[in-house]
């Protein structure tokens, strides 16, 4: 590159004015004259030799000259330069450099036509510049395909025609006649306003359309862009399908005493992620939790990634876990015969109080075995103490007013290919209950632990429930219990938990997949390793902001658990189910299906009493509103 030489700077045709040591001054026309009488405007700027391309060692006349060529044959020359390079296979596929276009369409470059020649290779549809050499600093341009060619001429059509199109289109939304998939592009800005992720939608307006996303929803299902198995919930509460993806890591070496019994982690057939194992050593009872906490510690970038999580979100779909599912392999307890928890070890007093509860790291062995199989064995030597002591502590807590509520569960399951729904009562054997009471005498024993230790602590209680003087019998009474019952709280002071019937308890059993019992595991290692704990109110706000991602999670659940259930209605409608009145309305009945863990309501059913039973059909479902009509038999 030398003076009077012919180069691209920032898309400007630019002449070098001279050489200044290492660098070049170049001068260009950054505002063209206009027909108005604008003259033009010329600038010099100093450069780098990497900042400019070199179209022609010049020398060129003028950069007036340059800017000012023009030759109307060029399009025909490049025409013809195309046909010849197409004609050779291999060179088509090639990269060919600025100078060899130049002679193939002109015969030779010639400085004073360099920046015209560019300009038209450039804009030319068969040539694109290739930008990974551009960045080297070099001009090379490959044939782009007839397919890129056509792609490229239809978004121009589409950008020179947008009004028309965008009105045709308008035009088959407002009658649900849609071309798919060439107008699935159009209703991306549909879909993330029934995603929750806009506020506004500018096609529902201008089909007018209702913007609620349950309008969104039923237009996404009608038009074909979405079918009705499509579950929108989890997103619209701002969900992942997927687990939290930060590795855990293997768990770090630290001094950990020996369980001297084998736990039992009893759970479902399916469960992916246990977090439990129960045993008895003749002396201690031990519940052994899963101890994310030795790896994920306050404000690490996986604590707070959790902490937006809130929990594990568990749909008829999956799971999307709070913690890496590849933290399940080295945390959960069960999935390695050698398992490293933190361990509860509690001493009981015949009318099953908790005399000593001791927090301690573990290695413990564990056998896992479904909830059939411990029932089966819940007179063996080693299950039958955890049987034995889960009845009397239930005992004492029932004749402390604990409320025993049982209303219908189900088990719902989705084909990922099919989408076929299948819905199954949930099972409870009395291995059920046993780790359900193992579980509150851990809670309760860390709740004693931390108040006797003036440990900062997440205490969860409820107050007392106020039942009518009469409560009615069978599913009626359940309903009527469940709607007197008052919302926990967590607060750093020990209250009772009236529903459960302790004066002290916490939730400390599940902390690979609720944020709450990961805070409280964080405080209670640091306590018994002798490290600072988190003051109360960091703990509170930790707690807080994981409480509301979890009520959010609890939401997309029982939403997408809804939505489900509808699924399955639609694909069997001649199902018969049984309901129970569970209560009166006016003129109306409030109705509970168990086999579907569902209620709805019979308008107009003056005649039906509390608890009974009526044969019921699905009549309607509205996919998009969650609604439901049922019709008696």
């Amino acid at each position: 590159m030398k003076k009077n030489s012919v180069v691209l700077y920032k898309n400007f045709g630019a002449i070098v004015q001279e050489q200044d040591g290492d660098k070049f001054i170049v001068k260009y026309c950054a505002v063209p004259a206009t027909p108005t009488g604008k003259k033009a405007v010329y600038v010099e700027q100093k450069v780098r030799e990497k900042d400019v391309f070199l179209l022609h060692e010049g020398p060129a006349s003028s950069l007036e000259n340059i800017l000012a060529f023009s030759d109307d044959s060029i399009d025909a020359q490049i025409e013809e330069a195309c046909e010849l390079l197409l004609s050779d296979e291999e060179t088509a596929k090639t990269l060919i450099s600025f100078e060899e276009l130049v002679s193939l369409i002109r015969g030779e470059n010639i400085a004073d036509e360099a920046f015209f020649v560019y300009s038209k290779i450039v804009n030319n549809i068969h040539f694109a510049l290739n930008q990974d050499t551009l960045k080297k600093g070099e001009l090379l341009f490959s044939l782009r395909s007839q397919e890129e060619i056509d792609l490229i001429n239809q978004k121009n059509f589409e950008k020179e025609h947008e009004a028309e199109i965008r009105a045709a289109f308008i035009n088959r939304l407002k009658q649900r006649k849609l071309e798919l998939p060439a107008d699935a592009k159009f209703m991306g800005e549909v879909e993330a306003f029934a995603l929750c992720k806009t506020e506004k939608s500018k096609t529902l307006a201008e089909a007018g359309i209702s913007q609620t996303v349950e309008k969104a929803h039923q237009l996404l299902i009608d038009t074909g862009i979405w079918d009705i198995e499509k579950n929108p919930y989890p997103t619209r509460f701002g969900f992942s399908f997927d687990s939290a993806r930060e590795q855990l890591g293997k768990m770090p070496e630290e001094e950990r005493t020996d369980c001297p019994c084998v736990c039992y982690a009893i759970d479902a057939p399916n469960a992916a992620d246990p977090d439990d194992a129960v045993g008895y050593d003749g002396e201690y009872y031990w519940v052994c939790i899963a101890d994310p906490a030795s790896s994920v510690t306050p404000d690490s970038s996986i604590d707070m990634a959790a902490r937006g999580r809130g929990t594990t979100l568990y749909i008829p779909e999956g799971a999307s876990r709070m913690l890496c599912e590849s933290s399940l392999e080295d945390y959960a307890l069960g999935l390695k015969q050698d398992s490293k928890a933190l361990a509860f070890r509690l001493k009981m007093t015949e009318d099953s109080q908790i005399d000593e509860c001791a927090i301690m790291k573990v290695n413990v062995q564990v056998k896992m075995i479904s909830y059939e199989e411990a029932e089966n064995q819940k007179d063996s030597p080693e299950l039958k103490p955890l049987f034995e002591l889960a009845r009397k502590n239930l005992k004492r807590r029932i004749e402390n007013h604990a409320v025993n509520i049982q209303m219908p569960e189900v088990h719902i399951v989705v084909d990922k290919d099919t989408k076929k729904v299948s819905i199954s009562p949930h099972i409870q054997y009395e291995s059920n209950a046993m780790i359900q009471e193992m579980m509150l005498l851990a809670g309760e024993g860390a709740a004693k632990f931390a108040f006797k230790n003036q440990l900062p602590f997440p205490f969860v209680s409820q107050e007392t429930p106020e039942f009518p003087e009469s409560v009615p019998e069978g599913w009626a009474g359940e309903f009527a219990k469940v709607k007197c019952m008052r919302k926990r709280s967590v607060g750093i002071t020990p209250a009772p938990h009236a529903g459960l019937g302790l004066s002290f308890y916490s939730q400390v059993t599940s902390p690979l997949r609720r944020y709450s019992d990961l805070v409280a595991h964080q405080q209670l290692r640091a306590f018994i390793d002798g490290k600072k704990v988190l003051d109360k109110d960091e703990m509170l706000e930790r707690i807080a902001a994981g409480d509301a991602a979890s009520l959010a999670a609890k939401k997309a659940s029982r939403l997408s658990d809804t939505h489900w259930k509808l699924v399955y209605l639609l694909q069997n409608p001649d199902q018969e189910y049984e309901a129970f009145c569970i209560d009166k309305r006016g003129a109306d009945a409030l109705m509970l299906i168990p086999s579907l863990d569902m209620q709805t309501t019979l308008k107009g059913f003056n005649e039906i009493n509390l608890n009974d039973k009526v044969i019921v059909k699905m009549k309607s479902v509205g996919i998009p509103e969650q609604s439901v009509e049922f019709m008696k038999l």
